[in-house]
């Protein structure tokens, strides 16, 4: 089973270790037993976080064991870390771990010099701090989150989230992500790339474009352009493309392209239809497009990707 080690130091935000340790929680595989093992490891046997204290069951040491490293943020990134932190972390470097930080916590993963030379995230009001503090790191302040393979930084708050349902569809496919993120009630669909302080509107609101969205995940097979969608929101397709952006920051056209590998991915994970079949179904015109776009997106051609994930429905 994947460990997932959560390191929790003084002063560490609440909200931020609390989202991991549910995200993989909820992780369930086909057969139904759990995906992760996850260990909160505390730099004392009692975390002191200000509203209260964590006794945490396990301690520095078990990081070194760890498969995944998570640091959640810290109320003061400027505090001097005890140096057992570090060597800690840089032990379960060396073994193989992947170590994935939430908002404040990028400024504990970039003391140890693992992310210079690499693109990272953080809160965007810490992101300035960051790129001085830390010059060699390439740092963005527009994105919720990047993957740089065992190196992954996420933006403040929520974007925590997206970070780790992002982890468990690496780990173990679109299927059984999409089911983490019905029990966390959360979208699965906000990739890394999208801005952290869009304006979404309220589905409930009167220009909200939800019935469009789920009209078109209930159509993915059809042929759909913008104007159709737009048609559908009862707007001009300029206006549709701008009031789109605004909501979901995407364009629709790529925002498409998304929900229609989702569901390719879903299919190759849990059904026997051959990939010509999954292609029709999923609203490419033609499997030689439909694996050309998949390559693109995943980095896996169909076949290679379905093999990679059928383990998982097996154990």
């Amino acid at each position: 089973m994947h460990t997932i080690a959560i390191l929790a130091l003084h002063d560490f935000i609440p909200f931020d270790l609390g989202i991991p340790c549910e995200a993989f929680g909820f992780v369930r595989l086909l057969n139904g037993e759990a995906g992760y093992c996850v260990k909160v490891c505390g730099e004392a046997e009692h975390v002191n976080t200000g509203a209260f204290t964590l006794h945490a069951h396990f301690g520095l040491d078990h990081l070194i064991d760890a498969d995944t490293i998570i640091i959640p943020g810290i109320k003061d990134p400027k505090k001097t870390l005890n140096p057992k932190i570090l060597t800690a972390i840089l032990k379960a470097w060396k073994k193989g771990a992947r170590i994935a930080s939430i908002c404040s916590g990028a400024f504990v993963l970039a003391e140890t010099g693992l992310l210079d030379g690499y693109r990272a995230t953080t809160h965007w009001v810490l992101a300035e701090e960051l790129a001085l503090r830390y010059p060699k790191i390439k740092v963005d302040p527009n994105v919720l989150f990047i993957d740089e393979g065992r190196l992954i930084t996420s933006a403040g708050a929520s974007s925590g989230l997206d970070m780790c349902l992002h982890l468990v569809r690496r780990d173990y496919g679109q299927t059984v992500a999409a089911h983490a993120a019905k029990l966390a009630v959360a979208p699965l669909n906000r990739e890394g790339g999208q801005a952290q302080f869009i304006q979404h509107e309220l589905p409930e609101t009167r220009d909200s474009l939800a019935p469009v969205l789920e009209w078109v995940r209930a159509h993915l097979n059809e042929e759909i352009d913008i104007k159709l969608l737009a048609y559908k929101a009862n707007m001009s397709p300029r206006t549709f493309a701008r009031r789109f952006r605004d909501q979901i920051g995407t364009t629709p056209l790529q925002w498409l392209l998304t929900m229609r590998i989702q569901r390719a991915q879903e299919l190759l994970e849990t059904s026997s239809q051959s990939i010509e079949d999954i292609s029709l179904s999923c609203g490419f015109n033609s499997p030689v497009t439909f694996r050309t776009r998949f390559r693109n997106c995943v980095g896996l051609s169909p076949s290679t990707y379905r093999a990679r994930f059928i383990s998982h429905s097996l154990l």
